[in-house]
């Protein structure tokens, strides 16, 4: 089955061009915790057999704050490897390759540790950081800074 063209990203890994993509909505779960981020990737031409990547965070609109990562093409290359190695092969027709990375092969595979982010209601932080991180946040705490820096903004 081949994943749909819309949204998806052309890679080219070692000579071979592909086609990856982060899927649109999670899975249903049943309330057990928030679903991992996947993505799926396809040869370009002559699809067949469909790889797709589990990785071990929660996708970014998870509504338990998990904490999740942005999925770049060094990623994506990386793992088509790990496939490939692992006996994917994907100009053959053929049920989906599952490639579920633990945390110690994503961060093998990226050459060192992930950089993490937390959903928060305005945007994502940093693994670590705090509120002041996010640039939407920094609008409204400076609201509350800037009325104590001039009390004629409150009289209006």
């Amino acid at each position: 089955m081949a994943m749909p063209r819309k949204g998806s990203r052309p890679i080219t890994v070692d000579g071979a061009a592909f086609r990856w993509r982060v899927g649109h909505r999670p899975s249903r779960r049943g309330g057990d915790g928030p679903s991992p981020l996947t993505f799926a990737v396809e040869r370009a031409e002559h699809p067949g057999c469909v790889l797709v990547v589990s990785l071990p965070c929660a996708r970014p609109d998870n509504q338990w704050g998990s904490r999740t990562i942005t999925v770049r093409p060094l990623l994506v290359a990386a793992c088509v490897r790990r496939a490939l190695e692992s006996g994917w092969t994907p100009s053959r027709p053929g049920p989906l390759f599952t490639l579920d990375l633990t945390e110690d092969e994503l961060t093998g595979l990226l050459g060192g540790p992930p950089a993490y982010l937390i959903p928060f209601l305005w945007g994502m932080i940093p693994e670590g950081g705090t509120i002041r991180d996010l640039p939407r946040a920094r609008q409204i705490w400076s609201r509350e800074n800037d009325e104590k820096a001039s009390p004629e903004r409150r009289e209006t």
